[in-house]
């Protein structure tokens, strides 16, 4: 068998592959729904919430409104042409995650155990958590150091010390550069 050694030979190997490029290009736009017009192509209502409930099978992390790959694309496209013939939302994710499974599903379905612990419990968290702050700021105010009031007497004792306590910050106040 013959390698490809000579710099002559290397570059048309490299030229001769850059001319196939452009055909895995065609194969992808099989996938897309060509433009109908002007700008692109609006989603029908269906699809575009049956896209917004999903994860992409094909970009992992991501949702398939935003995953960039050709399968994401393609199944865009599925799902625009399911909903054209008539298909609801709930039964485009339905084909997708009977196609793609149950982990692909973004938002936790509204039914069953999904509904209490989706829905329920994080609103019922918010309440419980205000609940808490109140009952402690109560607490924390009845606790508090109750001030005398002005209608009481201050014993003979308790005003010597507060006048020699104003002394003190007086002393304390006074400036010591002259």
């Amino acid at each position: 068998m013959k390698t490809f050694t000579t710099v002559p030979a290397r570059l048309a190997l490299i030229l001769g592959l850059s001319f196939l490029a452009p055909l895995s290009l065609a194969g992808q736009s099989a996938n897309e729904m060509p433009p109908g017009g002007d700008g692109p192509t609006p989603r029908h209502p269906e699809a575009q919430r049956a896209i917004d409930e999903l994860k992409s099978p094909y970009c992992p992390g991501l949702m398939l409104e935003v995953c960039p790959s050709g399968g994401g694309v393609a199944l865009r496209d599925s799902l625009q042409t399911l909903a054209e013939e008539g298909r609801t939302s709930d039964e485009l994710v339905d084909w997708v995650l009977g196609n793609h499974g149950e982990h692909w599903r973004a938002l936790p379905k509204r039914s069953g155990i999904s509904l209490v612990m989706a829905w329920m419990v994080p609103p019922f968290g918010v309440l419980l958590g205000l609940g808490l702050v109140v009952v402690s700021l109560r607490r924390m105010r009845s606790n508090a150091p109750r001030l005398a009031t002005s209608d009481a007497p201050i014993s003979d004792d308790e005003e010597a010390r507060l006048r020699e306590a104003i002394r003190e910050l007086d002393a304390e106040e006074e400036a010591t550069f002259f």
